[in-house]
């Protein structure tokens, strides 16, 4: 495994033992309000994400660690209100944002284990359920867990409703700097770079609403979903779990490479298929490879964020709100294709077929049309059609399904809360569906790598490891130190 000094064999099972809890709330007083959701948040069902950053022993000490997590997650929720509050449901049974600054859950605990000896390949067994909190209140719940080597994990679990992963990034990032910053004699609140926006009108419906066809196909009314499916005794067999791979910058470069070995994959003047695009069709590949028959269908989404599409530019006001919006802002589009068509083409072919489902939104008309297409359905909610599961119509039971979501903004070297980057950071989003999910993000090596956590089914995990493990390469703390 290596010769990193004070490295240690990896451990599961250990144990976390929870030493304190307690509520903290803004430092300043906040006036009770109601904050409505916007018609994208609407798209999401009751998720929580988890993510969590570990860090080597810092200088100072546990209690001074932890009144410096407390003071800047206190400052922070000044801006960040809506953290400090609860969702609720309003008179026509939907969610709502009450905006009371009842406080963040704040949990303080033990582990029985090294930071070099968490098993982060397998974060089932080290993390879900230790490290990283369940939410039982509230928005948000974090636990600082201090390690028997001094280091320390600090990780959260937000309510998805209420933030996307681009607002907990500004949520992250703005806690880790008002916490350095309390432990100097600088002043904190004022000095926030940016603050969040909560202006949902930024995402107000149209009149008269305009909706593409498309839209249609990408998302359906909670009022339409066919009854929930008994678990059939495969996926029982073959249950969905999570890894954490890290793969390298040469292999992400040759897989683009191949992607665009052909000539329609250069258009114009020379745009070529992006890394993503590159990476999403290899993978697309891979999951119809571990098919159990070629007839099975596979659809693969892609989370795309409109906050750019939403200011093209024309309108600078609007830019700069909607860089700094607070919320769900996202899409996710689908391809669908047969596992025949899928491991028999080139993976040119297959980064074609993920470019064109892509392309249709990637555009201000399509989330212009997002927001029109739920308001047309309100109230009785709605979710991606990616989710629900099914191929052709006749062959629902020869189908699979998983989301990639990119996480190439993760800001990991700046969640400094005042001893130093962390040393590795992911998010974890075991959310409990039938619909894999995928989040690639940049290595804390650096040098061009990705660290990928996946959550498919295990034989699908099993296929991709078995032929493509030079490109999938378990996290290892071998890896990381080096």
């Amino acid at each position: 495994m290596g010769s990193i000094e004070g490295y240690r064999a990896v451990e599961n099972n250990f144990t976390v033992t929870v030493t304190k809890e307690e509520v903290v709330a803004a430092v300043l007083p906040l006036q009770e309000h109601w904050l409505p959701l916007s018609n994208l948040d609407l798209l999401l069902p009751p998720l929580d994400v988890g993510v969590f950053f570990c860090y080597d022993k810092p200088a100072a000490t546990g209690t001074a660690v932890v009144g410096a997590l407390k003071k800047g997650l206190a400052e922070a929720l000044v801006s960040f209100y809506a953290l400090a509050g609860e969702v609720v449901t309003n008179s026509v049974d939907e969610p709502e944002l009450l905006c009371n600054n009842r406080g963040v859950d704040f949990v303080e605990a033990e582990a029985d284990v090294e930071l070099r000896s968490l098993d982060l390949y397998n974060p089932d067994d080290s993390i879900e359920g230790k490290l990283v909190p369940q939410k039982k209140n509230g928005v948000l719940a974090i636990q600082a867990t201090f390690l028997r080597c001094g280091g320390i994990v600090v990780a959260c679990s937000f309510d998805h409703r209420i933030a996307d992963a681009y607002s907990a990034n500004m949520f992250l990032v703005s806690w880790a700097h008002l916490a350095q910053l309390s432990q100097s004699a600088k002043p904190t609140i004022s000095t926030l770079d940016s603050r969040p926006c909560f202006r949902r009108s930024l995402l107000s419906p149209r009149r008269p609403a305009v909706i593409h066809p498309s839209i249609d196909r990408m998302f359906v009314p909670v009022s339409e979903l066919p009854p929930p499916k008994q678990p059939s005794a495969e996926s029982l067999s073959d249950p969905v779990i999570s890894r954490i791979y890290y793969i390298t910058a040469d292999q992400l470069n040759h897989i683009q490479s191949l992607a665009n070995s052909s000539a329609s994959n250069v258009v114009g003047d020379g745009v070529k298929r992006t890394k993503l695009e590159s990476f999403c069709a290899f993978l697309w590949r891979m999951v119809a490879a571990s098919a159990n028959s070629k007839r099975v269908i596979t659809k693969m989404g892609i989370v795309v964020d409109g906050r750019r599409r939403l200011s093209d530019g024309r309108d600078k006001q609007k830019a700069s709100l909607m860089g700094s919006y607070f919320g769900n802002v996202l899409s996710i589009p689908y391809g669908e294709e047969s596992a025949r068509e899928l491991t028999g083409k080139s993976l040119s072919w297959v980064a074609d077929k993920v470019h064109e489902f892509l392309e249709d939104a990637l555009t201000e008309e399509h989330f212009l049309g997002l927001v029109d297409w739920v308001e047309a359905h309100r109230p009785g909610g709605a979710v991606a059609s990616i989710y629900v599961g099914g191929g052709e119509e006749g062959e629902e039971d020869e189908s699979s399904a998983f989301v990639v979501s990119s996480g190439q903004r993760f800001p990991e070297e700046k969640v400094d809360f005042g001893w130093g980057r962390p040393v590795f950071g992911s998010y974890h989003f075991p959310w409990g569906g039938d619909a894999g999910y995928v989040m690639p993000m940049p290595s804390p090596v650096g040098k061009g790598d990705w660290v990928v956590y996946m959550h498919l089914r295990k034989g699908q995990l099993e296929k991709i490891e078995s032929e493509a493990g030079q490109v999938f390469r378990p996290l290892t703390w071998d890896y990381l130190l080096h």
